[in-house]
């Protein structure tokens, strides 16, 4: 089946980000201008859905339908991640051994309601502060996983040594396996699809490598369908096989790519009625929609 993407919304200028589907509307992310927009695809309508979002990239729902996001920063204070509450905005986490994020990107939860984020610094992704890699305050650039306490608060704790600015995220079918885009910028970093194995205690074994994008642009989000690949944003307009959406086996492999008019797709999720149809957003502010021949799994709705 090929995939027919059309133009929802966009381009706004600037990047989308964080599709996420609420049970009857998308909502997703525009960056610059730290808003959160709803589509609604009964009427067709996008509006404002929240403001003031420090830049916030990812978006997630828990297993009970909360709202949470990864905040990059509006202003160098900001770095966080949040749950997007009715009455306010709960603040999980803003940093880490004394030490503030660096820009807060991706998001998944586990069945334990364990909360997993990666953290990398891209240069200018959250602003004017962001472009200068002094105000970068950790040493690396890792993923995260948070532990809801029984005192309200959220402990946080490093979960990989080996990632440079780690981005899209994402728990196999059984949640024994975290799948991990490593999506390096330099030459000297990698761009790869990793599977870390998840231990008993809640930490990451060795990872393996699924995919190797060699010198070109790796995945920057990704959802799972109910089979258990790995549906994928990835791929630029300056070579390889140009802007994608991949379909990964849970082993790597390729087993379909669909082109996507845009320079870079950022993320994607399915949605709809059926969990059939998948949206996505990109770099210049788009969001696309195509029918699919797969169903999506979602931890909510």
């Amino acid at each position: 089946m090929t995939w027919q993407f059309e133009l929802i919304a966009g381009p706004y200028g600037g990047v989308t980000e964080g599709p996420a589907w609420d049970g009857s509307a998308l909502l997703f992310t525009h960056i610059p201008a730290s808003r959160i927009m709803r589509f609604d695809p009964a009427t067709g309508e996008v509006s404002v859905h929240r403001e003031g979002t420090n830049c916030a990239n990812g978006l997630n729902f828990d297993a009970q339908g909360r709202l949470y996001g990864c905040e990059g920063g509006a202003t160098i204070a900001t770095r966080r991640v949040v749950r997007y509450d009715d009455d306010g905005v709960t603040v999980l986490s803003h940093g880490y051994g004394g030490k503030r994020f660096n820009i807060p990107n991706d998001l998944a939860f586990d069945l334990d309601g364990g909360l997993w984020f990666t953290d990398p610094y891209y240069e200018g992704a959250a602003g004017s502060w962001s472009k200068d890699r002094a105000n970068k305050e950790l040493d690396h650039d890792s993923v995260y996983r948070l532990d809801p306490q029984p005192d309200g608060a959220w402990k946080t704790t490093r979960v990989t040594f080996d990632t440079t600015r780690p981005n899209g995220l994402l728990f196999s079918l059984d949640y024994t396996t975290l799948y991990v885009a490593q999506s390096g910028r330099r030459e000297d970093e990698t761009r790869q699809l990793r599977a870390y194995p998840v231990q008993a205690d809640g930490s990451l074994g060795q990872a393996q490598v699924l995919h190797d994008f060699g010198e070109n642009r790796g995945i920057d989000g990704m959802v799972l369908d109910t089979e258990g690949n790995i549906v994928a944003t990835a791929g630029w307009e300056l070579g390889g096989p140009g802007p994608s959406i991949y379909v990964f086996a849970p082993d790597g492999k390729v087993i379909e790519r669909h082109p996507v008019a845009a320079n870079r797709p950022t993320n994607c999720t399915f949605a709809g009625p059926n969990i059939m149809t998948l949206y996505v957003t990109s770099t210049d502010g788009h969001l696309f929609r195509t029918q699919t021949n797969r169903q999506g799994r979602l931890l909510f709705p």
